[in-house]
């Protein structure tokens, strides 16, 4: 990461981004934020105003809730503009920043962890150096990719960015049908714990796909098989993208 890089915007996912990138080397006089409350959520980061930000950071990531971005005051029309906004384009935020370099992404709360997936989408003004910066500035938290269809950041949106979201939906299906089956709530609350644990450590270093995995289990023809049969006859499939595909419709009207 490049420069001094200004935050607007720490709620959850702000403050978790700025944690992840303190955690990976950025130095905090190198990190300033600007939000409404006035008072750093993390020790030795200075807060200002949008606007002193501006004049300060060559890369400002704005973090804040879609209903505010009409109300942002921020003139940087020579700063590298990063967004993770839901439902902000790329045109709407240049709009209102006077920044032709803009690049649109989408993270989650896991870049505390340095755990989230964030993919990107400049426009057409940014350069190999804004390339390099974005990529290093998202990257630092996680996983990243530069995506060519900015319609895609709606869909990751609502699919990688409400971390744990729909996971922990599944895990409390599971963790409801042990209780109903008799197992003690806590036990059925830490066995599924270690169970999304576990699989999302072998889906990430574990060389085949998601699918590939699921493939092989029911090759395998155990009880495992006999589960994922019966949850693919009821459409599970199916189900799973109505909800994708209610969120993400609601990605690009929510901002």
């Amino acid at each position: 990461m490049q420069g001094t890089i200004g935050l607007i915007g720490t709620g959850m996912l702000g403050q978790a981004i700025a944690q992840g990138w303190l955690d990976a080397g950025l130095a905090p006089d190198k990190l300033l934020l600007a939000n409404s409350s006035g008072r750093s959520p993390l020790p030795g980061i200075e807060v200002t105003d949008p606007g002193d930000l501006a004049g300060r950071c060559e890369t400002i990531l704005l973090c804040i809730p879609p209903a505010a971005l009409s109300g942002l005051d921020l003139h940087a029309p020579d700063a590298l503009i990063l967004s993770v906004i839901a439902g902000a384009t790329r045109a709407r935020l240049e709009a209102i920043t006077r920044s032709p370099r803009i690049v649109r992404a989408m993270s989650s709360p896991a870049a505390a962890r340095r755990l989230a997936y964030t993919p990107w989408i400049g426009s057409a003004a940014i350069t190999e150096a804004d390339r390099t910066q974005a990529n290093a500035v998202f990257s630092a938290i996680g996983v990243t990719d530069e995506i060519a269809d900015e319609a895609h950041i709606d869909l990751f949106t609502a699919m990688t960015g409400p971390v744990p979201g729909f996971v922990a939906l599944f895990a409390s299906a599971m963790a409801r049908h042990a209780e109903s089956e008799g197992v003690p709530p806590d036990v059925a609350d830490r066995a599924v714990r270690q169970l999304f644990l576990s699989a999302g450590e072998m889906l990430a270093h574990d060389a085949p796909t998601a699918k590939a995995h699921v493939d092989g289990m029911i090759a395998y023809a155990g009880t495992t098989a006999a589960g994922l049969r019966a949850m693919q006859d009821a459409g599970i499939a199916e189900i799973i993208a109505e909800g994708l595909r209610a969120a993400t419709a609601r990605a690009r009207t929510i901002g």
